[in-house]
């Protein structure tokens, strides 16, 4: 286990939970370190079978070549990685249950999830109203120490990533798209704090890729326009979660048979699924499956073999035996 560099005292903490129950340390090794070295070392050795990962897309298409060109057995990956994930609200959507379930898709953790809400797409109908509700909630969030039980919003996980978002709203800028965003309180002057931030676009192609902070990104639609909308989620190439708010059971079929993700959640947050209840995981540029929790994940990391027996050949009755398998 390599953790990610950023966070090796959290890893560190899960595998001694691990070995305190049961796992054996010679079975279970903890490797932090570098992911360009250390990672690089680890893929690279031939010893090495298969490889979990979680991160991005673009580590993720790293260890995959770099698994590939080794001289060495076929090595699977199975990974997980972001998300470019939707919401649809249609106007028979309850603006209470919609603006909650948004504010905590989008907000919850900092954005930080790979599940989280990065496109909120609004009927035309319900869309102002709807804006409205959303600035208003978002004013109430407090950010601040996540280990008060008061804060809403902690910081992100460095200043990279809080450089990266800044970079991210200096494009938005520069297309003129509208921005509301919440001023940075005083007691976050320490830390990697980004404030949480609603912007309006005109098209999902105007989002370049993965925005993995708290920016939530709004866009206005004709329910005529639905079959193009959908096309335009599944050409980002990404499938991990997408949201559904519509009391319209058609609509809800008419979504859910032709987008391309692993994980629909309809009238409710698209976060924190619960593993061994909700299986988890996606496809495309979002993971290779299957889903974590589910009942295909631990196959995975197992080779199946098929023993095929001609029992009459070493004096057995072939049929007899067959029935008595069927019996059993």
């Amino acid at each position: 286990m390599k953790p990610a560099s950023s966070t090796p005292l959290c890893g560190m903490q899960i595998i001694k939970y691990l070995h305190e129950a049961g796992v054996p340390k010679d079975m279970l090794q903890f490797l932090p370190g570098s992911s360009e070295q250390l990672g690089k070392l680890l893929i690279t050795d031939t010893r090495i079978s298969g490889v979990a990962f979680t991160g991005s897309i673009a580590a993720a298409q790293q260890i995959n070549r770099r698994l590939a060109i080794r001289d060495a057995p076929i090595a699977s990956i199975i990974a997980e990685t972001g998300g470019q994930n939707v919401m649809i609200a249609d106007s028979s959507a309850l603006p209470e249950q919609l603006v909650k379930d948004a504010i905590r898709s989008a907000f919850n953790s900092a954005g930080q999830r790979c599940s989280a809400l990065r496109v909120l797409l609004l009927a035309e109908e319900i869309a102002d109203d709807t804006l409205e509700l959303i600035k208003g909630s978002m004013q109430q969030l407090t950010l601040g120490d996540p280990t008060d039980e008061a804060t809403d919003i902690g910081p992100l996980i460095n200043k990279q990533a809080c450089d990266t978002l800044q970079r991210h709203i200096e494009y938005l800028r520069s297309i003129q798209a509208p921005i509301f965003q919440l001023p940075l309180p005083e007691n976050t002057s320490h830390g990697a704090f980004f404030p949480p931030t609603l912007c309006e676009l005109d098209n999902l192609q105007q989002l370049p890729g993965e925005v993995f902070g708290p920016v939530l990104h709004v866009i206005r639609y004709r329910h005529k326009n639905l079959d193009q909308l959908i096309e335009s989620i599944n050409l980002t190439g990404y499938g991990l979660t997408l949201g559904i708010h519509s009391r319209i059971q058609s609509t809800i079929d008419h979504i859910c048979h032709r987008v391309k993700v692993g994980n629909i959640y309809i009238i409710r947050d698209m976060i924190g699924a619960t593993v061994g209840a909700q299986p988890f995981g996606g496809c495309g540029l979002s993971g290779t499956g299957p889903k974590a929790g589910g009942l295909h994940y631990l196959s995975r990391f197992a080779n199946e073999v098929t023993v095929s027996e001609n029992t009459a050949a070493i004096g057995g009755n072939a049929s007899l035996l067959m029935l008595d398998e069927q019996q059993n």
